[in-house]
C-alpha cells in the first residue's frame, strides 16, 4: 500500500506528459493556412468608418471562413501604392487587391512584373486602360452598379423634401470627381428627380478623403443653399458633411457601409458591399475558380449593392415606392444613369 501512494503522483505526472505531448502533436497537425491574401487600402486608409474599413471586414471575414492567411497594407499617402502591392508579392501573397479608382495605374505597374500572382481592383474595369481586358490575364475588375443604389436614397430623399416642405433642395458632397464617386452621384441626383420632379441638387466636392473640416465645409455651404438633405460620398471626409447635417438637424446619408451608426438625422446609406467584392475575390483564388482579364460585377439583382437601414421616421409608404423602384431597375424597365449630366 506504501508503494501504491508512491505511484499515484507519478501516475499524474504522466498522464500530464502525455497531455501535453498529445496537444502539441494537436497543434502542430492543424493544417496551415494555403493562401495569402493582401489588400492594399486607399488613402482614405483602413480607418475610414466607410470604403477601406468595408473591404478590410471582407479580407478578415475571408480570413475566418476560409483559414485563408492575410495580410493588409495601409497606404498613407499615393507614393505607397507601388511598394505596397511589391512588399505583398515579396511575402508571398497569392491574390493582392487593391481597394480602389486611384490604384490601378500602380497594380498595371506591379501586375505586369509579377505575372505568376492574381491580382485584383476594387472600382476598376480591366476592360478599361491601362489593362488590357482578357490580355490582363492576373487581373481581376471588382466593378459595382452604385448609380443603382445612389438611385434608391436619392428618391427616397425626394420624397422627404417633398413631405416636409420648404425648400426642394437636396446636395451631396463627393470627395476626388473620379467615376467611382460620380456614379453614385447620377443615380441619386436622376432618381431624386423621379421623386420629386421640383427637386434641385447642389453637387460639391472636397478634392480629398480623408480631412473632414473639407468635407464638411463642403455640406455647410449647401445647408446655406437650402439642402435638406446631404449626401456624403467621399469615405471617411464625408463625416465631416454627415456632422454638418446632424449640427443643423438635416438629414444625411451615408455611403458604402451602412452609417446609420452615426446618428439618427441618418436617413440611410448607400451600400456599397466591398467586403462582399473582396471575400469573392480571395474565394476564387481559394477554391482555383479566379478568372484574370475579367470583372466580377456587383448590382441590386445580386445584393452587392443596395439601402442601407432607413430611419423609423420614414413613412412606409415611402419605402414601398422605393422598393418599387428596385424592382424596376431590376427588371431593366428603369435605366440608371452612370454618369453626370
Amino acid at each position: 500500500m506504501k508503494s501504491m501512494r508512491w505511484m499515484a503522483p507519478l501516475v499524474v505526472l504522466a498522464i500530464a506528459a502525455l497531455t501535453a505531448v498529445t496537444g502539441a502533436y494537436a497543434a502542430s497537425s492543424k493544417p496551415a493556412a494555403t493562401t495569402t491574401a493582401a489588400l492594399v487600402s486607399d488613402i482614405g486608409k483602413f480607418n475610414d468608418r466607410s470604403f477601406n474599413q468595408f473591404q478590410l471586414e471582407g479580407l478578415n471575414r475571408a480570413k475566418a471562413d476560409l483559414g485563408v492567411a492575410t495580410l493588409p497594407l495601409q497606404s498613407n499617402s499615393v507614393s505607397d501604392y507601388i511598394p505596397n502591392l511589391t512588399t505583398a508579392v515579396r511575402r508571398k501573397a497569392d491574390i493582392v487587391i487593391s481597394a480602389g479608382f486611384l490604384l490601378a495605374d500602380a497594380t498595371n505597374t506591379v501586375a505586369k512584373k509579377f505575372p505568376n500572382t492574381k491580382f485584383a481592383i476594387t472600382d476598376y474595369p480591366v476592360e478599361a486602360p491601362p489593362f488590357a481586358g482578357a490580355k490582363s490575364a492576373n487581373v481581376m475588375g471588382l466593378t459595382y452598379q452604385a448609380n443603382e443604389a445612389g438611385c434608391l436614397v436619392g428618391y427616397l430623399a425626394g420624397l422627404m423634401v417633398k413631405k416636409q416642405g420648404g425648400k426642394q433642395v437636396i446636395s451631396a458632397v463627393g470627395g476626388l470627381k473620379i467615376p467611382p464617386v460620380d456614379i453614385w452621384i447620377a443615380g441619386y441626383k436622376a432618381c431624386a428627380a423621379l421623386a420629386n420632379p421640383a427637386i434641385k441638387v447642389l453637387v460639391g466636392y472636397s478634392q480629398d478623403f480623408v480631412k473632414q473640416d473639407l468635407c464638411k465645409s463642403q455640406a455647410e455651404n449647401q445647408i446655406a443653399a437650402g439642402s435638406q438633405v446631404v449626401f456624403q460620398v467621399a469615405g471617411g471626409c464625408g463625416l465631416g458633411a454627415l456632422n454638418a447635417a446632424k449640427e443643423h438637424k438635416i438629414w444625411g446619408i451615408g455611403v458604402d457601409k451602412d452609417q446609420s451608426d452615426q446618428g439618427p438625422h441618418i436617413l440611410t446609406s448607400g451600400v456599397k458591399r466591398v467586403d462582399v467584392g473582396i471575400y469573392e475575390a480571395v474565394k476564387a483564388v481559394n477554391d482555383g475558380t479566379f478568372k484574370g482579364g475579367a470583372d466580377l460585377n456587383f448590382n441590386l439583382k445580386n445584393n452587392g449593392v443596395g439601402a442601407g437601414k432607413i430611419s423609423p421616421k420614414v413613412p412606409a409608404a415611402f419605402i414601398a415606392k422605393m422598393n418599387a423602384l428596385k424592382a424596376k431597375i431590376i427588371a431593366g424597365t428603369v435605366k440608371v444613369p452612370t454618369a453626370l449630366k
